[in-house]
């Protein structure tokens, strides 16, 4: 049974990664067989992936992720797989086309949405270089910088944190007594609780006091930033890809989502809407109640993945795990290795001009999952 990690994001969106090449040594390291980039709203990083891939003798899968709105779920006030906010949706698209493409109008769609996504950002950075001003702090961030040394096209809220972060311990010239001092005039009086050291730690707090709901620069996001959940499930079929659904599954206290509580009703309305595969963070969740999630979706025919995202700066394994580092069960290994032999499988027929697993309407025969998770899994052997 290989290991499989089916959602990474890279530097192209966001990442603890340094590279590409890091995420892939890590992946050799761990031996994890098969590695999918997930990355927000860009197939960018497809090709360097590939090839990173090929060099290393790992079976790529390609992906993408999408923050989406239902606009019934918000005004009915459902909490989908985003906890604090109503009808706010994720999707990914796995399998895509790989050389990628994508037709009128889908793909200026996609470019549009991304461009919104990063014009908010840009917001962002103005309203805090007005803020540090007003501040007296005595520097103020450049744009050309943060775009030309931490971003791949992608502008998002963790880079303009990062970037705040390594200022001010270059203005402090890394001294911890002004370090400190500076974090504390910057966040309206309140201290630093992260060790300097814990760049990841530090980069969360400026986050959260600074770039979120309340903070001195936060801008709320344009509803056009966001695509109903079908027009992204149109992006992602006119891509060759699979619509999938990132289950956010149980938080620290067992509880769940408006959406997700009933996993029964879940299950069923995510194929009334066209949704046939799901994934979830393993990371996030108590191993009990993954397999009993994961283990009632696979059993009623969705193709089923999981992966560790490292969207943020904590660097955590690429091998995975649930909660509290508790290592998947042989059942979830399964589960997992068979859904990525199911992608495989469906963005091989796919790159050949085929209806894949999914077809390009949305249909799916669930019946056919086990003939694509055995050509899957003898594309994957030939590689690996």
């Amino acid at each position: 049974m290989l290991n499989v990690n089916a959602h990474l994001h890279t530097p192209y969106s966001f990442s603890a990664f340094r590279d590409i090449d890091d995420a892939l040594d890590r992946a050799v390291a761990e031996k994890v067989k098969v590695v999918g980039i997930n990355d927000f709203y860009t197939t960018k990083g497809f090709e360097e992936w590939k090839k990173g891939c090929d060099k290393r003798k790992l079976y790529p899968l390609f992906g993408i992720e999408f923050i989406s709105l239902n606009q019934e779920d918000q005004n009915a006030g459902i909490r989908v797989n985003d906890p604090a906010n109503p009808g706010r949706t994720y999707l990914s698209g796995k399998g895509m086309s790989y050389p990628f493409r994508i037709p009128e109008p889908y793909a200026s769609e996609l470019k549009s949405v991304e461009v919104e996504s990063n014009k908010q950002v840009e917001e962002m950075f103005y309203k805090l270089n007005d803020y540090l001003l007003g501040l007296n702090a005595g520097f103020e961030l450049s744009l050309k910088w943060i775009k030309d040394n931490l971003t791949l096209d992608s502008f998002r809220e963790r880079h303009l944190a990062r970037a705040l972060r390594m200022k001010v311990y270059e203005f402090c010239k890394e001294d911890e007594t002004d370090i400190l001092q500076l974090f504390k005039t910057i966040f309206g009086g309140k201290e630093l609780k992260s060790s300097l050291i814990d760049i990841a730690g530090v980069e969360n707090e400026i986050r959260s006091n600074m770039l979120k709901a309340g903070g001195a620069a936060f801008v709320p996001e344009e509803r056009s930033a966001f695509l109903p959940v079908q027009s992204v499930c149109d992006i992602i079929l006119a891509s060759g890809g699979i619509p999938t659904y990132p289950f956010l599954a149980d938080n620290v206290n067992g509880e769940y989502t408006d959406f997700e509580r009933d996993l029964e009703m879940a299950a069923q309305q995510l194929t009334e809407r066209g949704i046939h595969s799901v994934e979830f963070i393993t990371t996030r969740n108590d191993i009990e109640l993954l397999e009993k999630y994961a283990g009632y979706l696979y059993d009623k025919g969705f193709i089923v993945t999981f992966g560790s995202e490292h969207n943020s700066p904590v660097m955590e394994p690429v091998e995975l795990f649930a909660r509290n580092g508790v290592p998947l069960t042989d059942r979830l290994k399964k589960i997992n290795y068979e859904g990525a032999c199911v992608i495989a499988a469906h963005q091989h027929v796919v790159s050949q001009g085929l209806d894949g697993y999914v077809d390009d309407d949305g249909e799916v025969d669930r019946s056919k999952r086990n003939e694509f998770m055995r050509l899957g899994e003898e594309l994957i052997n030939s590689v690996v």
